[in-house]
């Protein structure tokens, strides 16, 4: 009786087997084994893990070297396909062409598998080992060559790269990069929370968002991080405005009056926290008093000027709110 037992399930015939008509099963084997070295399609019939087996002895594309597997719809996550029979030690050239962008995982038995991601093509070896058999990664390691493209997602050890690297996603480093020019052979953009400037421009730096810090007043700052802590420290540190005629002061500004019987007018629509400094030059504001406009705000929660009656005195005002207005 004739046996399949070989990795290619061809018909084996028994001595004495097949008188007369074993040149027909001859030239059956030597068809399946031509196609052992061919290209085959098998498709996949549903979403879900499908087994291809081997026939013995007759045509299929299972036995081909390359075999490209499609899918009748579109795959809605990785499914297994499983090479069969579970005996058959061969190898193949695997190419995953399903609908749905989904990944394949080859399996042969209980042992390993293989998962290709979609449109991917990966060479391997079943290992026939029944029950328990294992799908094994077949494909080499390059060690010399040239690699002009890398799709998917994977590993590559010691490679040397020269020329322009092109990347449309993420290109990650497990070792140290050298060797490159950073004037000539980088280009896009370090963001400021990496060390770099957020601007591809050498000349360009975002003092809104990309710096941080205070800028001394001996320096031409503020001496202040905020609007306010501005404001305050340009009226500790203002130097006096002289006036001897009606005036109206800016926030932050520190105005000596240096003739009596004039007005000098708070600023208009002031910010909560600005500030006015007013000082008596004169030494005699007691006798020949000056007024302080409030121009449309209150003056500690009065709709009321304030008359300046005290020699050498020196107030500061600030804006507190709406109702308060200035605050001396």
């Amino acid at each position: 009786m004739a046996t399949y037992v070989n990795n290619l399930r061809l018909k084996e015939i028994t001595t004495g087997d097949e008188d007369g008509t074993w040149g027909t099963s001859t030239n059956t084997n030597l068809e399946l084994i031509t196609d052992g070295f061919s290209y085959g399609t098998k498709q996949m019939s549903s979403d879900a893990n499908q087994t291809f087996t081997m026939p013995d002895a007759t045509a299929d594309a299972t036995r081909g070297f390359y075999l490209k597997i499609t899918s009748a719809g579109s795959l809605t996550s990785t499914r297994e396909v499983t090479l069969g029979p579970n005996t058959v030690s061969k190898v193949w050239m695997i190419e995953n062409a399903t609908t749905g962008g989904q990944s394949i995982t080859i399996k042969q038995g209980s042992g390993a598998g293989i998962t290709i991601p979609t449109t991917q093509k990966v060479m391997v070896i079943t290992d026939g080992a029944g029950s328990g058999a294992a799908v094994i990664n077949a494909n080499p390691t390059e060690t010399g060559g040239t690699v002009t493209s890398v799709g998917g997602t994977g590993t590559v050890n010691g490679i040397s790269l020269s020329g322009t690297v092109t990347t449309s996603g993420n290109l990650t480093l497990g070792g140290t990069l050298s060797g490159v020019n950073l004037t000539s052979q980088v280009t896009g953009v370090l963001p400021t929370a990496n060390g770099g400037t957020g601007s591809n421009q050498a000349t360009f730096v975002n003092l809104a968002s990309n710096v941080t810090g205070t800028l001394p007043l001996a320096n031409g700052g503020t001496n202040g991080t905020t609007a306010a802590t501005a404001r305050a420290s340009l009226s500790a540190n203002a130097l006096p405005i002289l006036k001897g005629g009606n005036y109206t002061a800016a926030a932050g500004e520190f105005v000596t009056v240096t003739a009596g019987s004039i007005t000098i007018t708070l600023p208009a629509s002031p910010s909560a926290g600005s500030t006015v400094t007013i000082k008596d030059g004169t030494g005699a504001a007691a006798t020949t008093t000056f007024t302080v406009a409030r121009n449309g705000s209150n003056i500690a929660s009065s709709a009321t000027d304030l008359i300046f009656d005290k020699n050498f005195a020196e107030i500061t005002m600030s804006y507190i709110n709406s109702t308060i207005g200035w605050s001396v």
